[in-house]
Order: C-alpha cells, then sequence, then structure tokens
C-alpha cells in the first residue's frame, strides 16, 4: 500500500501559499478551506510548509503583528517531503518521528498531492476492517 493509492481516491484540489504571502491572507485561506496546513511553493519547488503550529508559534511570539510577516519569515522549512511510491506505514513512521501531521508529495521536484496523517490513519483503518471482513467471511464459510 503506497501514498499512490491515497491520492488516486482523494479528489481534493491541493491548495498552496506562495513565500510572499502575507501570513494573514494564508490564515484566511487555511480557515475558508477548514483546512490545517498548506505546502509553500515557489515556482515549481515546495520551500516549506505553513501550518496552524506556525500560527501559534508566531502568535505567541509576535502578537498581532504576526498577520503582517511574510509566509517566508514563517513557514516551517525545509519540507519534509515523500514520493507516491512511499508505502503508507512509512509515511507514518515519519510523521510519528518528525512529530508533523501533513507531508507534501513530490515527483521530479513537482508538488504532486498533500496528504495528512489523518488521510492515512482512515486508509490504513478501512484496509484493516475489509481484512477483518474477508476473514470473517472466510471462516463462516468453513
Amino acid at each position: 500500500m503506497t501514498i499512490s493509492e491515497i491520492l488516486g481516491n482523494n479528489q481534493h484540489s491541493v491548495f498552496t501559499a506562495h513565500p510572499n504571502e502575507s501570513v494573514g491572507e494564508v490564515v484566511t485561506r487555511l480557515a475558508e478551506n477548514r483546512i490545517g496546513a498548506l505546502p509553500v511553493v515557489d515556482g515549481a519547488e515546495v520551500v516549506g510548509i505553513f501550518s496552524e503550529r506556525d500560527i501559534v508559534y508566531g502568535i505567541a511570539k509576535h502578537g498581532a503583528a504576526f498577520l503582517a510577516k511574510t509566509v517566508r519569515e514563517t513557514m516551517t522549512a525545509p519540507a519534509i517531503t515523500v514520493s507516491s511510491d512511499t508505502a503508507i506505514m512509512s509515511g507514518l513512521s515519519l510523521m510519528t518521528k518528525r512529530r508533523i501531521r501533513h507531508l507534501p508529495v513530490v515527483e521530479e521536484g513537482n508538488l504532486t498531492g498533500f496528504v495528512s496523517i489523518g488521510d492515512l490513519v482512515k486508509h490504513r483503518i478501512e484496509k484493516i476492517e475489509a481484512e477483518a471482513a474477508a476473514m470473517r467471511d472466510y471462516i463462516q464459510m468453513a
């Protein structure tokens, strides 16, 4: 099971941020789309991640002035990325070890998707439930 399976089932657009945008603009985008993080893309390159965690730390440190800063000044960088052929369990392990909740999916330097820990856990649970149901059916037939 690889990240490509999740991307194939996920028909959502990937929203991004540009490093020169203001934090205020990006916070609005996060709120409007009810999402927790955005990959920060400069040209075709993923240069960072901007998340709710960055907002909390920024406001704690700078107060309301934080909203006028640029994403480049406040994002988490460099971005930790995966490719579509990364195993789901490897992605979950990476997220756990690095204490992150989002991974940009990059192929040949270009952003091709964005997955959250929730996406990976949901997919894993669905697979486990399907395997359990198949096992129950098999046992009942025996």
